[in-house]
């Protein structure tokens, strides 16, 4: 499912036009992502959890000279599905 078909699905679950819906969405993403941006967590209960953990710095190689490296360390994004989440998809 893409973008629009959530969008599409959401639309007419709730009777709201596309478009509604659709800005809702952006601003749910968007408040996410500046959460995330600020150091906080976010916590969807039944949902989902969203925080940004710190990678260090690690050796790696590199795949086509086989040469050892230094990854340099970094930020991702850690997503943790809520129990009633998962239980859902199993």
């Amino acid at each position: 499912m893409n973008k629009g078909e959530l969008v599409a699905a959401a639309a007419e679950r709730t009777k709201m036009p596309a478009s509604q819906v659709d800005n809702v969405l952006k601003a749910i993403i968007d408040s996410i992502q500046a959460a995330l941006v600020k150091g906080d967590k976010v916590a969807i209960p039944g949902f989902a959890s969203f925080e940004v953990v710190s990678r260090p710095a690690r050796q790696g190689r590199n795949p086509r000279t086989g040469e050892t490296m230094t990854i340099a360390a970094g930020k991702k994004i850690k997503v943790s599905p809520s129990k009633a989440f998962k239980d859902a998809v199993n």
